[in-house]
């Protein structure tokens, strides 16, 4: 499964139910998007390493931006940027899901629900 990056904002701040809900996925995966939105949001050095600790230690894959996922991307933008004000960091996460077959767990559902052919899989905080 891949998680937004919200899933893991849940756990920084100390939700045990996100925390599980990552334990519990045997296969975790990041968009590239997603670790670059984490790092960037780091206060500072240390968080900046804890952010890659955890990252690390859960075994998480990170994605790469491809030339499918980046054109995938573009025609979300195009599509729903007007009517549910899709943002580029979005579609490339929801891209990265649905080039790579996979769901997305996010607390954002608002974020992604335009897309038809993303499995997205609902987190309650």
């Amino acid at each position: 499964m891949i998680f937004d990056t919200d899933i893991l904002i849940w756990v920084q701040r100390g939700s045990e139910k996100a925390a599980r809900l990552i334990e519990r996925t045997e296969s975790r995966y990041l968009s590239i998007q997603s670790y670059m939105e984490l790092l960037q949001g780091a206060k500072n050095k240390m968080h900046h390493k804890y952010v890659k600790d955890f990252i690390c230690d859960f075994e998480f894959s990170i994605l790469p931006l491809t030339e499918n996922i980046g054109h995938r991307a573009l025609i979300y933008v195009e599509e729903y940027t007007l009517s549910s004000n899709m943002r580029a960091g979005d579609a490339i996460i929801a891209a990265t899901a649905v080039e790579n077959n996979m769901p997305l767990s996010s607390s954002n559902i608002k974020h992604f629900k335009a897309i038809k052919e993303l499995e997205l899989k609902t987190f309650k905080p």
